[in-house]
């Protein structure tokens, strides 16, 4: 097949999944064309069968705002059309599913039809697309899309709740690359973090409010109490100095080390302990997946799609949204004696394993294959 992705190229969850599954259609024999304004940070090293097309904004002093948009429609067209893309996923409503079927509607005023799959991620309808300035076209696009996927039963719910979606919505879970996640420690980066063998604790997010950063802190802060402890925040964003701040208000400031973007996860977690996240809402939770696969415990709160790849008690726990006492006494349940960790340790990655890439990218392969079957009958 020959397959069109656009997505954001960033670190957030839809354009890492958008990327892993691109690059594992790719090596799998399909041809994979990504569209957006850069390369995505995931799409590194050479796969023969993958090709990126950038995106090129031009600016005029006519325009307060680059119309980038406009931009992605002209240049599917072009992609589409000079390479013969059989169909189009596009990762995140927002501006992709508009841009999309404006591409769409161009093409076929020249004979091509282009299947357009779209796929939801969480924020593009718990937050931006319930904005009145974006909803109509939100929602238009969706419905005006050949199938709509989501990544958790939670996302799919939350999406007939807030639109007017005239479809089915299939939800195909997020994944993860077990195989890539199962590394052994590195002995010396663990003793420069922990010297003394301290229990390390980690997260991982944009560091946006949702993310409710601060109870990462507060969470630790009392974990460390009993239990001697590291904390590892993973990530960069608008919260990070309101998190700063509360560890040197709380005195363990030298506890907690902020280690910026980081693209190899892997090895990361393979020093960790614990996995913390905090958030009000999560659509699917693919940073605790990836914690899990690399055999590392979560304590989370119970918002979103958690609940889909969590099994408390097992692979951790969950607590409420804003309750430090609980998740805190987790935490210290989890971490207290070393027969305890590795026992949750090993069925977190044992539970990872439903997810792993191997058993959720022949879901959208059948996809794909019931999508250009239509075309046909068509």
């Amino acid at each position: 097949m020959k397959i069109g992705i656009v997505c954001y190229p960033t670190f957030g969850g839809s354009g890492v999944l958008a990327t892993e599954l691109g690059k594992a259609l790719a090596q799998k024999g399909h041809h994979v064309h990504f569209i957006t304004y850069q390369q995505p940070v995931r799409l590194n090293g050479f796969i023969p069968n993958i090709f990126y097309h950038e995106v090129q904004v031009a600016t005029y002093p006519l325009f307060d705002y680059p119309p980038y948009e406009t931009a992605l429609s002209s240049t599917l067209v072009d992609v589409i059309k000079n390479n013969s893309l059989q169909l189009l996923h596009v990762h995140y409503a927002i501006p992709h599913a508009s841009a999309a079927y404006m591409a769409k509607k161009i093409l076929e005023q020249e004979g091509i039809h282009i299947p357009v799959i779209t796929t939801l991620h969480g924020t593009d309808i718990t937050l931006v697309g319930r904005d009145k300035t974006y909803a109509p076209v939100v929602a238009f696009s969706i419905n005006q899309s050949d199938v709509i996927t989501a990544v958790s039963h939670n996302l799919r719910d939350e999406t007939f709740n807030t639109f007017r979606i005239q479809k089915p919505i299939e939800v195909i879970h997020n994944f993860v690359d077990v195989q890539r996640f199962s590394r052994k420690p590195i002995d010396a980066f663990k003793k420069l973090i922990a010297p003394n063998g301290e229990r390390v604790l980690l997260h991982a997010s944009n560091f946006r409010k949702v993310k409710r950063v601060e109870d990462v802190v507060l969470i630790f802060n009392e974990v460390n109490k009993q239990i001697p402890s590291k904390l590892l925040f993973v990530g960069d964003g608008p919260e990070r100095g309101h998190a700063e701040e509360l560890s040197r208000k709380l005195n363990i400031c030298d506890e907690v080390r902020f280690v910026g973007k980081q693209e190899q996860m892997e090895d990361i977690l393979a020093i960790a302990d614990l996995f913390l996240l905090t958030s009000e809402y999560e659509s699917f939770g693919l940073a605790a997946l990836e914690a899990m696969a690399a055999g590392v415990p979560v304590v989370s709160t119970n918002a979103g799609g958690l609940p889909e790849i969590m099994i408390p008690g097992v692979t951790g726990f969950m607590g409420n949204i804003g309750d430090i006492q609980t998740m805190s006494g987790q935490a210290i349940d989890i971490l207290q004696y070393d027969e305890r960790l590795e026992e949750f340790k090993k069925n977190a990655a044992q539970h990872a394993k439903h997810f792993d890439i191997h058993n959720i990218v022949p879901l959208y392969e059948k996809l794909y294959d019931s999508v250009l079957a239509k075309e046909l009958v068509h």
